[in-house]
This record gives C-alpha cells, structure tokens and sequence, in this order.
C-alpha cells in the first residue's frame, strides 16, 4: 500500500508539473472562466483528460512514444503553433471592437460546453511537449510502472492533480471575472490573446 501511495504521488506531481506552468492553454483557461463557467469547467476538464491520456500511452509505450515523436515533433509544434496564432487573431479581432458590455466585445462569444470540451481537447493534443514529456518521465522511472496497478495510480494521480489546477484556474479567473468592469475585462482579453500570439510563437522556434 505504500508503495502505491508513493506512485500516486509521484503521478500527481507529474501532473502539476506539466500543467502548473503557465503556457497558452493556461491563458485560453483563464479567459474562458472569466466568460462563461459552465464552458470553462468543461475545458479544464477537457485539458485534464488529455493529460491523463498522455500520461497512460506514456506509461505504456514510453519509449516508443519518444522515438516516434522525435522524427516528427517540430512539424507537430508547426501545426500547434499555427492554431494557436489563429486563436490569438480570432480573439484579438474580436476583443478589440466597441465595448458594449456583451460577452462578444470582451472576447469570443460563449460556446456549448461539449463544444468547448471539444475544442480544448483538440487544442491540448497538438502540443507534443506534453506528450514527450510524459514518455521520459515514465521510462525513467521505468520497472516501477511496469505493473497495470502501478501504472493505473500514476495516471489517476496525473489525472486528479492536473483536473485540480485546471479547475482552480477557472475559478479564480472567473471570481475576478465577475468583479471586474467591462472595459476592463476587454482589456484583460486584449492582453491574453497577445500572449497566446507570444506563445504561438514561441511554439513554432525553431523552425523545422
């Protein structure tokens, strides 16, 4: 029982470790529950079970996961890199209209939540970083994974850990959402996007 509990943990640091720094998708998180909440759950949610994906095909196939990627990884950044600057463009068009009050002039307008559990599934996918990251870790820990129980608490651990952060995201963001003025919040769109446009960039270098 210790030993699963010392796996558990280690699975659950994993899981912050690669959802705690803060990169586009923590920026996309944050807009969403300064939006709309229910939307923004679901997008947590959405990040969460990718990373807990990840980190079971990781825990799996570790080594080969790593190889495969290898050959493949810039041209997976390229394409990342690509959504997200059209996300930013999207967002900045629309942010920087006339401030009318409406959830349209502070940025995209509400989506369902399937759709938005959708869309950020897709978007956490694409980024190969989480994935490589995952496979080195699980096959430096190597034989301690190596049973199906083993394996099973690191991923539940990946998994609880990232949907906490993801969900503590979407609620600070939307407590000061729903505090803070219209023209305001514009401006706190107007900023995010261009970080995702920074991002967006940073993802793409080097170029394959």
């Amino acid at each position: 029982m210790n030993e699963l509990w010392n796996i558990a943990v280690r699975g659950a640091a994993a899981g912050l470790g690669v959802a705690m720094p803060l990169g586009a998708m923590g920026v996309l998180l944050i807009q969403e529950g300064m939006r709309e909440r229910r939307g923004a759950v679901a997008a947590a949610g959405a990040v969460a079970v990718v990373d807990m994906a990840y980190a079971a095909l990781a825990t799996a196939l570790g080594p080969l996961v790593a190889s495969v990627l290898s050959g493949v990884e810039a041209w997976v950044r390229l394409v990342s890199a690509i959504v997200l600057a059209a996300i930013a463009y999207r967002g900045l068009r629309a942010s920087t209209g006339p401030v009318a009050g409406s959830a349209a002039s502070a940025g995209t307008p509400p989506a369902g939540a399937v759709r938005t559990f959708t869309r950020f599934a897709a978007l956490t996918l694409v980024n190969p970083t989480t994935a490589l990251y995952f496979a080195a870790l699980t096959t430096a820990q190597g034989a301690a994974l190596s049973g199906g129980t083993a394996g099973a608490v690191f991923v539940a651990g990946v998994f609880l850990a990232s949907l906490v952060w993801q969900q503590s995201l979407v609620a600070v963001s939307g407590f000061a959402g729903a505090r803070i003025g219209t023209r305001a919040r514009a401006w706190t769109f107007r900023v995010g996007y261009g970080l995702v446009a920074v991002y967006a960039v940073k993802v793409a270098l080097p170029l394959p």
